[in-house]
């Protein structure tokens, strides 16, 4: 029987992956800011904290045998201090607490951001190296929390990063609701034909138990990193559309350019950090560049080494959010 822990086990994705653990017969720990009653419910053992604290992270890690890393700050704004805090420290420690307590398999839950350099990514492979720069704190800080894993591996940890790309579906607490809480004023940014690859959260979850599995199976498979995603590239704004259609919302109206996004994103930056303002922007530089750019990516390898397809289409997928949020409303 597997002792897992998860860290971020209250979250979204946090959350599927606690779901089918708990399926297989496993014992389960949640470590998370927050105490969650739903996970008490499963059966979960919760520790609270912060991932930053190291002493907190090393004595909750006691007697696990596998962690699945998927906690992290994400967004497209706010103090690089706070991305580092929780991405690379938390990662740190999360790495720390497994070799001083013995812990054999760690699945780390990164993005595909971390190798995003502003322009078109179509069809690309786990071999696209890291970029010289980044245009916001969080694909940099990932990007960081990922070699400190790598690192991990090269010193006896046995370890999977798998890169999930844009997850959705049913009690998703950041994409869709992010999308339908704009959906008046959401406008196209460049071009219609650009794909984008997008996960639902139960297939990211398989991926997740497959890698553990097959971790342990195949120890040579230690340090290799996964794309997961549908298997099903789609216009983004296709894909805004059928968030918006499922919650009976009208489509996206009104285009603007990606150069004029661009400098939109480049003023908003420039005010929201002269006057300090906490909130997120209406538009920043790097959600330009994702919203007018291609970004879907061969998941052959984690097809061939870990056995991976997706379970739900996103046919199916949109039909559970459609009725998840019906009775939400």
């Amino acid at each position: 029987m597997i002792n897992a822990l998860v860290t971020g086990g209250g979250g979204f994705l946090g959350k599927a992956i606690v779901k089918k653990l708990i399926l297989t017969g496993a014992k389960v720990t949640s470590f998370s800011r927050n105490y969650y009653p739903f996970l008490e419910e499963m059966g979960v053992k919760q520790i609270s904290g912060d991932l930053a604290d190291e002493k907190t992270v090393l004595n909750a890690f006691k007697n696990i045998d596998t962690v699945f890393h998927v906690a992290a700050k994400p967004g497209i704004w706010g103090p690089f201090e706070e991305y580092y805090h929780a991405n690379v420290l938390g990662t740190r420690n999360v790495v720390n607490a497994c070799f001083s307590n013995q812990i054999k398999y760690l699945i780390h839950t990164s993005s595909p951001s971390v190798i995003f350099d502003g322009g078109d990514m179509e069809n690309v492979d786990e071999s696209v190296p890291y970029p010289r720069q980044y245009a916001a704190p969080y694909p940099e800080t990932k990007a960081r929390a990922e070699k400190i894993v790598r690192k991990a591996t090269s010193d006896g940890l046995k370890t999977i990063i798998l890169r999930p790309h844009l997850i959705w579906g049913p009690e998703d607490n950041h994409l869709v609701p992010g999308i339908l809480k704009r959906a008046k004023r959401l406008k196209r940014v460049g071009r219609k034909d650009d794909l984008v690859d997008t996960i639902y959260v139960d297939n990211a979850a398989d991926a997740h138990l497959l890698a553990a599995q097959k971790l342990k199976e195949n120890p040579s498979l230690s340090g290799n990193v996964y794309f997961i995603s549908q298997d099903d590239p789609i216009s983004k704004w296709e894909m805004a559309n059928s968030f918006l259609a499922a919650a009976d919302l009208p489509p996206i109206k009104g285009h603007v350019s990606a150069k004029t996004a661009s400098r939109a994103g480049a003023f908003f930056e420039f005010i929201y950090t002269l006057f300090k303002i906490k909130k997120e922007p209406p538009m920043t530089k790097f959600a330009a560049e994702e919203l007018a750019t291609s970004h879907w990516f061969n998941i052959s390898k984690a097809k061939q080494d870990l056995g991976y397809t997706p379970n739900i289409s996103t046919k199916e997928g949109l039909l559970r959010l459609k009725e998840w949020l019906s009775k939400t409303e």
